[in-house]
């Protein structure tokens, strides 16, 4: 089975955010090639191996389950699959507070 891949609104923010900060302190070429890596490497991977993640650490305590999450270093991903469809929430850079991010998106 194949599942439908939809970015949601934050996790577009998150990439473009990603994408400026890359082209300001790198080059846009990097830029582009890290989202492009991000977008294939992880997010289509999704499309035919969705249970490869793992319920990231920070939610483990809360008891919330149905968020999952895969790594491109030092990026995690954060989804949840419902029925035929894979929702990217949020791509996080590792270094950050995920705690209080995802405190702030997820738990709203």
């Amino acid at each position: 089975m194949k599942y439908k891949v939809i970015i949601d609104p934050q996790a577009k923010h998150d990439l473009k955010e990603i994408f400026v900060y890359i082209a300001i302190n790198d080059s846009i070429q990097s830029a582009n090639k890290l989202i492009d890596a991000l977008l294939e490497e992880t997010f289509y991977k999704l499309e035919k191996f969705p249970e490869r993640g793992h319920i990231p650490f920070e939610l483990r305590p809360t008891g919330i389950k149905n968020y999952l999450e895969i790594h491109y270093k030092p990026y995690r991903i954060i989804y949840e699959i419902e029925h035929d469809s894979i929702y990217i929430h949020s791509v996080i850079d590792g270094r950050r507070n995920i705690q209080e991010i995802l405190s702030n998106r997820l738990l709203r």
